[in-house]
Protein backbone atom coordinates (compact mmCIF):
# COMPACT_ATOMS: atom_id res chain seq x y z
CA UNK A 1 0.00 0.00 0.00
CA UNK A 2 1.61 3.49 -1.27
CA UNK A 3 0.56 7.04 -0.52
CA UNK A 4 -2.01 7.01 -2.97
CA UNK A 5 -3.66 4.24 -1.45
CA UNK A 6 -3.60 5.77 1.82
CA UNK A 7 -5.32 9.21 0.42
CA UNK A 8 -7.94 7.24 -1.09
CA UNK A 9 -8.55 5.19 2.01
CA UNK A 10 -9.01 8.55 3.80
CA UNK A 11 -11.49 9.92 1.63
CA UNK A 12 -13.16 6.57 1.08
CA UNK A 13 -13.56 6.61 5.36
CA UNK A 14 -15.45 9.98 5.40
CA UNK A 15 -17.90 8.91 2.88
CA UNK A 16 -17.56 5.59 1.11
CA UNK A 17 -20.34 6.65 -1.10
CA UNK A 18 -17.44 9.38 -2.82
CA UNK A 19 -17.87 8.95 -6.81
CA UNK A 20 -14.37 7.16 -7.80
CA UNK A 21 -14.20 10.78 -9.68
CA UNK A 22 -14.20 13.13 -7.19
CA UNK A 23 -11.90 10.91 -5.66
CA UNK A 24 -9.67 10.87 -8.40
CA UNK A 25 -9.84 15.02 -8.40
CA UNK A 26 -8.79 15.18 -5.60
CA UNK A 27 -5.75 12.90 -5.25
CA UNK A 28 -4.60 13.77 -8.59
CA UNK A 29 -5.19 11.01 -10.72
CA UNK A 30 -7.64 9.20 -13.22
CA UNK A 31 -11.24 7.63 -12.20
CA UNK A 32 -9.71 4.33 -13.71
CA UNK A 33 -6.81 4.22 -11.24
CA UNK A 34 -8.78 4.83 -8.25
CA UNK A 35 -11.44 1.91 -9.39
CA UNK A 36 -8.34 -0.35 -9.75
CA UNK A 37 -6.99 0.53 -6.82
CA UNK A 38 -9.93 0.05 -4.57
CA UNK A 39 -10.77 -3.06 -6.38
CA UNK A 40 -7.58 -4.45 -5.28
CA UNK A 41 -7.99 -3.17 -1.78
CA UNK A 42 -11.02 -4.74 -1.67
CA UNK A 43 -9.69 -7.84 -2.94
CA UNK A 44 -6.63 -8.10 -0.41
CA UNK A 45 -8.85 -7.61 2.16
CA UNK A 46 -7.72 -3.97 3.16
CA UNK A 47 -10.96 -2.88 2.18
CA UNK A 48 -13.29 -5.01 4.40
CA UNK A 49 -16.56 -3.49 3.77
CA UNK A 50 -18.58 -0.12 2.72
CA UNK A 51 -20.45 1.12 5.69
CA UNK A 52 -23.51 3.84 6.86
CA UNK A 53 -23.13 5.72 9.82
CA UNK A 54 -26.25 6.93 10.80
CA UNK A 55 -27.72 9.28 13.60
CA UNK A 56 -30.85 7.37 14.87
CA UNK A 57 -31.06 8.99 17.80
CA UNK A 58 -30.04 5.52 19.23
CA UNK A 59 -27.88 5.73 22.41
CA UNK A 60 -24.13 4.48 21.34
CA UNK A 61 -21.82 2.77 23.93
CA UNK A 62 -18.38 1.53 24.31
CA UNK A 63 -18.32 -1.81 25.91
CA UNK A 64 -14.97 -2.94 27.29
CA UNK A 65 -14.79 -6.51 27.65
CA UNK A 66 -12.55 -8.72 29.81
CA UNK A 67 -12.25 -12.38 28.87
CA UNK A 68 -10.74 -14.97 30.63
CA UNK A 69 -7.14 -15.71 30.09
CA UNK A 70 -7.72 -19.38 28.26
CA UNK A 71 -10.76 -18.24 25.94
CA UNK A 72 -10.01 -18.03 22.19
CA UNK A 73 -10.50 -14.37 22.28
CA UNK A 74 -11.26 -14.35 18.37
CA UNK A 75 -14.30 -16.49 18.71
CA UNK A 76 -15.55 -15.14 21.55
CA UNK A 77 -15.18 -11.70 19.00
CA UNK A 78 -17.05 -13.28 15.91
CA UNK A 79 -20.03 -14.19 18.59
CA UNK A 80 -20.10 -10.64 19.92
CA UNK A 81 -20.12 -9.74 16.13
CA UNK A 82 -23.15 -10.95 15.13
CA UNK A 83 -25.37 -9.84 18.04
CA UNK A 84 -27.56 -7.05 15.98
CA UNK A 85 -26.79 -3.78 17.94
CA UNK A 86 -23.11 -4.32 17.65
CA UNK A 87 -21.63 -1.89 14.72
CA UNK A 88 -17.57 -2.90 15.76
CA UNK A 89 -15.79 -5.12 17.66
CA UNK A 90 -11.72 -4.59 18.07
CA UNK A 91 -9.06 -6.95 19.30
CA UNK A 92 -7.41 -5.04 22.06
CA UNK A 93 -4.31 -4.85 24.17
CA UNK A 94 -3.76 -3.39 28.02
CA UNK A 95 -6.31 -4.58 30.46
CA UNK A 96 -9.67 -5.01 28.63
CA UNK A 97 -9.41 -7.92 25.77
CA UNK A 98 -11.87 -6.43 23.21
CA UNK A 99 -13.99 -3.50 22.56
CA UNK A 100 -17.59 -3.16 21.45
CA UNK A 101 -19.35 -0.25 19.67
CA UNK A 102 -23.01 -0.38 19.89
CA UNK A 103 -25.75 0.87 18.79
CA UNK A 104 -29.12 0.32 21.35
CA UNK A 105 -32.55 1.94 20.91
CA UNK A 106 -32.20 3.41 24.63
CA UNK A 107 -29.75 3.06 27.43
CA UNK A 108 -32.00 -0.22 28.59
CA UNK A 109 -31.14 -1.96 25.49
CA UNK A 110 -27.70 -1.02 26.23
CA UNK A 111 -28.16 -2.39 30.06
CA UNK A 112 -29.75 -5.65 28.34
CA UNK A 113 -26.65 -5.77 25.92
CA UNK A 114 -24.51 -5.58 28.70
CA UNK A 115 -26.26 -8.62 31.13
CA UNK A 116 -26.32 -10.66 27.63
CA UNK A 117 -22.38 -10.24 27.87
CA UNK A 118 -21.43 -10.54 31.36
CA UNK A 119 -24.21 -14.38 31.53
CA UNK A 120 -21.36 -15.55 28.84
CA UNK A 121 -18.81 -17.92 30.66
CA UNK A 122 -15.93 -16.64 29.01
CA UNK A 123 -16.28 -12.80 29.71
CA UNK A 124 -15.27 -11.77 33.13
CA UNK A 125 -15.98 -8.44 33.16
CA UNK A 126 -17.36 -5.22 31.40
CA UNK A 127 -16.78 -1.51 31.41
CA UNK A 128 -19.15 0.51 29.67
CA UNK A 129 -19.30 4.21 28.18
CA UNK A 130 -21.91 6.12 26.53
CA UNK A 131 -20.61 7.79 23.48
CA UNK A 132 -22.00 12.00 23.75
CA UNK A 133 -20.88 12.61 20.57
CA UNK A 134 -19.38 11.46 17.47
CA UNK A 135 -17.38 13.38 14.59
CA UNK A 136 -15.34 12.49 11.70
CA UNK A 137 -11.55 12.18 11.71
Amino acid sequence: MDDLDRRILNLLRRDARTPYTEIAEEVGTSEGTVRNRVDRMTSEGVIERFTVTTRTGNVKAMVEISVDMNVNTSAVSERLADWEEVDFVWQVSGQEDIVLIVDCVDTRAVNELITRARELDEIEGTKTRLILDERLG
